[in-house]
């Protein structure tokens, strides 16, 4: 006979911990973001960040957790009332992964488990707007996260973990979000910023990182969150926790040597924004994997990401797309690689769900052919085509409606300004001036034009190198 219902201490202390700390990297994301944006438009780059906490949150508990993790319906999402927020869930019976042969499930009460998978829900649409800074209306960007958040994350969370087609059906494998959380963005950030068009300026323009520090205050606060993203996933404390753990400092670290090393070569000199993004494309890239390969294929993860990933961020000089902060370049180009390496390097050896609980195969180095490389792209193209799509679709319609991008000149004049009525920080001299606050805080001069009495510059030959600050 089953034993009663048991609370496992230490794996819903360690879920309350991660979750805390997936928390954390939503804020550490908006100063991520917000230092590499133009002063003008910092605060309109955090409230995106923080809007999200606040709506995607709410959506999360009244129906996205139900959509994404309850009982399958048809492969497609999961039964929309089974975890509906007018119910509640206190009864002893009441942990999450609970069975009648298993009353315990892993020991975890269902609502730390709904709150751990909705701080993933929160920043993966919270990556989104990097793409779209000093652009958007934020109306338009809460109808959007709205939207996006209810069509692509609730289900596609739904088909790679929850039971769904690409977990169930396709075999694919995805630890912590590599296919769920990084394609799925970085593709809707495309999508997203195809529609809006290229801010006023830019190539021709330095729309330059205005606070470096602030820059790195945000690599650091998701880097140290993302051992809760990527161990927490595990969901309990045991030694794949610790391999997803190790396995994310150690990609981490490789990827800012990979990354300053392109630099290096390039450009001849190493930078700070450059080693910050490195460490985010590490830490993107390892999340579908840290549970399923070894840390010597961490590490070589680690610097493949971080080159590749330098390097990509300049194809939206070539292919003329204005993805302000790289959502494209670092996310959804270092959510493929992590992806694919799986169909590489993922090994039984180090962790037997692979093939007792997912039913997937060993990677091609470990003996198992291309059969898992396969899966591996077919999830990525399937979450690829669907997010951008309807990312496409939501974007156009918000703009042909109540309009998505602000006016030209809210843009030039600042969109913290024309969005939120205020500014990031407050220079003006004690006795008063004559707009030099706005002017060394890159917004436009108050009271006329912007580049009255200036002469037009002369376009530069190559674009303005974004990650250098001036």
């Amino acid at each position: 006979m089953p034993e009663a219902p048991t609370i496992d201490g230490a794996n819903t202390t360690w879920l309350l911990v991660s979750t805390a700390l997936v928390l954390l990297m939503t804020p550490g994301l908006a100063l991520f973001y917000g230092g590499l944006n133009r002063a003008k438009g910092v605060l309109n780059m955090m409230m995106m960040s923080f809007s999200a906490i606040g709506l995607i949150s709410i959506l999360w508990w009244f129906y996205g957790f139900s959509v994404a993790f309850g009982t399958d319906v048809n492969g497609f999402w999961g039964d929309p009332g089974a975890y509906l927020g007018t119910k509640t869930f206190l009864a002893e019976t009441d942990l999450w992964g609970a069975t009648a042969e298993n009353p315990s499930g892993i020991g975890v009460p269902l609502y730390v488990f709904m709150a751990f998978q909705m701080v993933f829900a929160v920043i993966t649409v919270a990556l989104i707007s990097g793409a779209i800074a000093d652009r958007a209306k934020f109306a338009g960007w809460l109808l959007f996260a709205f939207g996006w958040a209810t069509l692509v994350y609730f289900p596609v969370a739904h088909w790679v973990w929850g039971g769904g087609i690409i977990g169930a059906d396709i075999h694919a494998l995805d630890f912590a979000g590599g296919t769920a959380v990084h394609i799925n963005a970085g593709a809707a950030a495309l999508a997203v910023a195809l529609v809006l068009g290229k801010r006023l300026g830019w190539p021709r323009e330095g729309m330059k990182p205005h606070n470096i520090p602030l820059v790195a205050l945000g690599a650091g606060l998701l880097w140290f969150g993302w051992f809760g993203f990527n161990a927490g996933s595990e969901l309990t404390v045991d030694s794949v926790a610790g391999l997803a753990f190790i396995n994310t400092q150690l990609a981490t670290a490789a990827a800012v040597l990979g990354w300053i090393a392109v630099e290096w070569i390039k450009d001849r000199k190493p930078t700070m924004v450059g080693a910050s993004s490195g460490a985010v494309a590490g830490l993107v890239a390892i999340t579908p994997a840290c549970g399923f390969i070894a840390p010597w294929a961490a590490v070589l993860l680690g610097i493949v990401a971080g080159a590749v990933c330098a390097l990509a961020v300049s194809l939206k000089y070539k292919l003329g797309y204005d993805d302000s902060l790289d959502v494209v370049g670092v996310h959804f180009v270092g959510g493929w690689i992590g992806s694919l390496w799986l169909g590489l390097f993922a090994t039984n050896s180090v962790n037997a769900a692979i093939s007792d609980v997912v039913g997937a195969s060993d990677g091609l180095f470990y003996g198992g052919g291309v059969t898992q490389l396969g899966r591996q792209a077919l999830a990525g193209l399937i979450v690829t085509v669907w997010s951008f799509g309807i990312a496409w679709v939501l974007a156009f319609v918000i703009e042909k409606t109540i309009g998505f991008r602000v006016k030209a000149e809210a843009e030039v004049e600042g969109i913290d300004i024309g969005e939120h009525a205020e500014s990031s920080y407050d220079l003006s001299p004690a006795g008063g001036g004559t707009g030099g606050a706005f002017a060394m805080a890159g917004i436009g001069t108050p009271g006329g034009s912007p580049t009255s009495g200036a002469k037009p510059e002369a376009e530069p030959a190559e674009p303005v190198n974004e990650k250098v600050a001036g």
